[in-house]
């Protein structure tokens, strides 16, 4: 059996991609990527299967469907009732969970090392062998219907859904990940098959493991549960948003506080400023209580308990949006001292203190998310499928070095124009 760099063995035939000497990649026949990360010291596995399906991938009807396909997924496969899907796991005390997104659909497990054969052939099951069973889906369809009202129920959460179809009206990336209560209410068992069958391409999966466990073991079980998938290929075309309009609206709601949301489109995942533009971002509105959002409004005027700056960046796009709420009569104000943040780093660049303070706070959050192996997992799987590749926090760090105060400035001066924003506030009635 051959070694990679380090040593490691991989298995026959395997030729796998080796990302640096801890991540390693095999591809199937099928065109499913196997990506592990083997890490020493944890008896946890951590393992997904991530699909580049996600909502946008919806047609107008089809709102809500992959959303509705990730709840289906648990309600029964071939040779499982969505009791026995439920257990499986949880009876050897692990977690089975999925999500979606806008690009994305991912089935994840988290168990002890001695169960990860029985993670991933579950994963596996659900994600390829469900039957969506009828009586099953009727139930699952309130089930989705009281979350959507769960969400409606909270400002907080419905302004930043609402405020997507502001920024991006008539297109699928401005549609609620959860769909409309008439696209729901409307969805049987064909619909999601016909959805699969739309969109699954198996060169668009990756199998993701972060474990102690060696490579070789990894691609003998993927192997094992996902080699007699077919190769299939979508015909699929993502079509990018057209033309932006800046929009401000209002709108009274049963609140007691004030809700605002304001941004615009940004840079698409691939393009050379996005990780300039999230330092940026990050400066201005990340997790830590020292942004420059935070310290103005909420330490010096305590005008919020908390203001969010939000990035994403898809494939052909991307989105930035400012969230906070506060009292109405403090509305104006709050959006005054944005602005006046925004102006400062259009016209004032960062001195080479604040510079080095920015990158090193950044360099921080970023090698603290990736000591969560689980985190990582998701990441390597993301990653693979939007870029081809996983890169290392060393060659994060050094392109974050390279960033300079003058292109900060810049980026800012192109992306932080006042007239460029939208604006979308919930006022109590």
């Amino acid at each position: 059996m051959k070694r990679n760099s380090s040593g490691k063995r991989i298995p026959p035939n395997a030729s796998p991609i080796v990302l640096s000497e801890e991540y390693q990649v095999f591809t199937l026949p099928n065109g499913i990527r196997i990506a592990h990360k083997q890490v020493p010291h944890t008896q946890i596995a951590h393992c997904g299967i991530m699909l580049d399906i996600g909502s946008r991938d919806e047609l107008p009807h089809q709102q809500g469907l992959a959303h509705f396909w990730e709840h289906m997924a648990f309600k029964g496969t071939e040779k499982r009732r969505s009791y026995h899907i439920i257990n499986r796991l949880e009876n050897v005390g692990g977690e089975l969970n999925a999500y979606t997104t806008k690009e994305k659909i991912c089935f994840h497990a988290s168990v002890l090392d001695a169960h990860f054969e029985k993670a991933l052939e579950l994963l596996a099951d659900i994600t390829f062998h469900s039957v969506f069973p009828e009586k099953q889906l009727e139930r699952e369809r309130n089930v989705i219907l009281e979350e959507m009202s769960m969400y409606v129920d909270s400002p907080e959460d419905a302004i930043q859904d609402d405020f997507d179809q502001l920024v991006f009206p008539n297109h699928a990336l401005g549609n609620n990940i959860l769909g409309t209560s008439e696209t729901v209410n409307g969805f049987g068992r064909q619909e999601l098959i016909d959805f699969i069958e739309q969109n699954l391409d198996t060169e668009q999966i990756v199998v993701a493991s972060v474990s102690r466990l060696p490579f070789a073991k990894v691609v003998r079980v993927a192997e094992k549960y996902l080699s007699h998938i077919p190769h299939r290929r979508t015909s699929r075309i993502r079509l990018a948003p057209q033309s932006y309009t800046p929009k401000v609206e209002q709108r009274e709601r049963a609140i007691t506080q004030a809700q605002c949301a304001m941004g615009h489109p940004s840079y698409a995942l691939l393009d050379e400023q996005r990780l300039p533009f999230f330092m940026l971002v990050n400066l201005l509105g990340g997790p830590g209580m020292n942004s420059r959002f935070n310290l103005s409004l909420r330490e010096k005027y305590g005008f919020v308990y908390s203001i969010e700056a939000n990035y994403t960046p898809y494939l052909d796009t991307g989105f930035l949006g400012f969230f906070f709420g506060t009292e109405a009569r403090q509305l104006s104000k709050s959006i005054a001292l944005i602005k006046k943040e925004l102006k400062k780093v259009r016209e004032v660049p960062l001195s080479t203190s604040q510079l080095h303070q920015t990158k090193v706070q950044l360099m921080g959050q970023l090698a603290m998310s990736e000591e969560s192996n689980m985190n990582f997992m998701l990441m390597m799987a993301k990653s693979l499928l939007d870029t081809g590749k996983v890169d290392s926090l060393p060659e994060i760090f050094q392109e974050i070095e390279q960033v300079t105060s003058s292109q900060l400035q810049g980026i800012a001066q192109e992306m932080f124009h006042e007239d460029d924003f939208s604006y979308l506030t919930f006022l109590p009635e």
